[in-house]
């Protein structure tokens, strides 16, 4: 069955589903496309990797352990009943980590001379939250901005800061940015709410060529069928964070079925 929203689904913004579905749907986007700009042009799945930290865990921090020395004499000593007393149980601590990340974006790229004509990001968590995943994108941001390539990024999670933009930028659940490299500073935003399809929007190319419309709305609802998402995702549950508006809460409550 397809999806119960009308665009995109915000139960895929669980981090449970979030990594899998991100990956499927930039395959399934550069598998749409391809056919429609061959011979000129291909696609590339690339992956962008870093370090950065597993979790929010703080370390809790340990007292320095006292050594004494075996010249103290012994009756200075606490017996072993006082000591089996006074005993500390151990406190479970959980210890900040790194892992590895791995980002796939696409990019568009002229045949025979490789060059990168389009690139197209779908924003991921990190790429949103203060730290070092934001910090990595906005220097790949600003260096497609100044390059001759296009861009296209993609934002289908609701929370977190949106990327920056001179203009001020309207309440909406859901972005999505076309920006051509001769139109700069000035870029085509779409914005949605949960309750609203997906734009279709354009693929920029080079000037001369025709450019293909992608139906991302098509390829999603597709994708949700294939990975049997409404086997999958508790509609009984309530979204993940961060909360609807009263409004659309209640829309959600007359609108969606869980049975």
């Amino acid at each position: 069955m397809p999806s119960p929203f009308p665009g995109m689904d915000p139960y895929l913004e669980q981090p449970a589903f979030w990594s899998s579905f991100h990956s499927r749907l930039i395959v399934a986007i550069a598998d749409v496309v391809a056919p429609y700009i061959r011979p000129k042009y291909y696609i590339e799945v690339e992956t962008r990797t870093y370090l950065d930290d597993a979790d929010d865990g703080i370390l809790v921090r340990i007292p320095n352990a006292v050594v004494l020395s075996s010249t103290l004499d012994r009756e200075l000593l606490p017996s072993v009943e006082t000591l089996v007393a006074v005993e500390t149980r151990p406190q479970k601590v959980r210890l900040p980590m790194v892992t590895e990340v791995r980002e796939r974006y696409l990019e568009v790229r002229e045949s025979g001379t490789d060059a990168v004509v389009t690139v197209m990001e779908i924003l991921s968590p990190k790429n949103k939250r203060k730290g070092k995943g934001r910090v990595i994108y906005e220097q790949k941001r600003r260096t497609i901005l100044q390059s001759a390539s296009h861009l296209i990024e993609i934002d289908l999670l609701r929370g977190d800061e949106p990327m920056p933009m001179i203009d001020e930028d309207p309440v909406m659940d859901y972005r999505l940015l076309v920006s051509r490299s001769e139109q700069r500073p000035f870029a085509d935003l779409y914005g949605f709410s949960l309750r609203a399809a997906i734009p279709t929007f354009p693929l920029p190319l080079k000037a001369e060529d025709a450019e293909p419309n992608i139906n991302l709305q098509q390829i999603f609802t597709d994708l949700y069928e294939r990975a049997g998402y409404d086997y999958r995702l508790d509609y009984r549950q309530a979204p993940p964070l961060p909360n609807l508006s009263p409004d659309d809460q209640q829309w959600l409550n007359t609108g969606i079925s869980t049975d």
